[in-house]
């Protein structure tokens, strides 16, 4: 009787020790995790502005598309040439595309 009390004792004792290290990586572990969702918390807080910046001049594009493409009495080309600051275009001279089938 008195083997199975050594041999429960040192079970018990081993059993104690790996749930104490147990614990100690576990809180180490939710400790990295903690740091490491900070860590992407400040990150994306810089990329939203930067995003911010983005869809703002997006969003001023798409209304400037929006008001040309709804204007009907003003002549497009124009518009879309003025807002490139260049001159207008000439017009190219009518010309006609031939196909021509080629057979093997």
């Amino acid at each position: 009787m008195g083997e199975l009390v050594v041999i429960f004792s040192f079970i018990l004792l081993i059993a104690l020790i790996a749930f104490g290290m147990g614990g100690a990586i576990h809180k180490r572990d939710l400790a990295f995790k903690q740091r490491k969702l900070e860590l992407e918390a400040g990150k994306g807080s810089t990329i939203g502005s930067e995003a911010a910046q983005k869809i703002e001049t997006l969003e001023q594009r798409v209304r400037v598309l929006e008001r040309l493409a709804t204007d009907r009495g003003q002549d497009l080309a124009l518009q879309i040439e003025n807002l490139r600051g260049s001159t207008p275009p000439e017009i190219a001279p009518a010309y006609s595309i031939r196909h021509e089938e080629t057979r093997a």
